[in-house]
């Protein structure tokens, strides 16, 4: 696949200004925010009105990092643009249970992970542990949405999908409010989804912590 265009859509439609290395900076950033919403493994890239994070300054293992730049029980809302397929599935359930344990009650967590039940072949070996696309000899589990709501439930979650690929490859798919944050590789921002063809899309779920 051409990640070309990709890489000129995302860095025009986006903000590409860093994320925080400055952990008081951050912390300065975090006790002005309201509402607070943070981008976990944002690389650069985030919207305005979201604080971007990465493993440097934000493990999403390590709850001591949490807690470092957190109140339980405090964050409005988590964005996680294809991070956990980079964890094994016991770091998996560590992640979103710490997301579950920062989060307010009625905070959510958007995410997004490759679709392990997309019909392209070639979808699939792109994405796969160990397969031909960028980063993916980085990634440790292909999720589908089964096993993706089912990881989000486990650590406490009520789970919505939002897009994804079903066991006979159709495709399902609600109209989700990018406001409330915006996957790039989904079906309507992903450039390479054209002409009625959804070349590249994700699994994207959000996940709800109980009031």
């Amino acid at each position: 696949m051409n990640t070309a265009g990709l890489g000129r859509l995302l860095f025009s439609a986006r903000r590409r200004l860093g994320v925080f290395r400055d952990v008081r900076t951050l912390k300065k950033r975090i006790r002005g925010a309201a509402p607070l919403r943070i981008v976990v493994g944002a690389g650069g890239l985030f919207d305005p009105g979201w604080i971007p994070t990465d493993v440097d300054v934000l493990d999403i293992l390590d709850v001591a990092q949490w807690r470092r730049l957190f109140t339980e029980n405090s964050i409005d809302a988590i964005l996680a643009e294809h991070v956990w397929e980079h964890l094994t599935a016991e770091q998996g359930l560590l992640a979103a249970e710490n997301c579950f344990r920062f989060l307010g009650p009625g905070g959510y967590l958007r995410a997004a992970v490759p679709d392990g039940y997309h019909p392209d072949p070639a979808y699939r070996e792109w994405v796969r542990p160990g397969g031909s696309g960028a980063g993916a000899d980085d990634h440790k589990l292909l999720y589908n949405h089964e096993s993706f709501d089912r990881l989000f439930a486990t650590a406490g979650f009520q789970v919505e999908p939002l897009e994804y690929f079903d066991t006979d490859g159709k495709f399902h798919a609600v109209d989700w409010d990018p406001a409330l944050g915006k996957i790039e590789r989904s079906r309507r921002f992903d450039e390479r989804n054209r002409d009625g063809q959804l070349a590249y899309t994700s699994v994207i779920v959000d996940a709800r912590k109980p009031h």
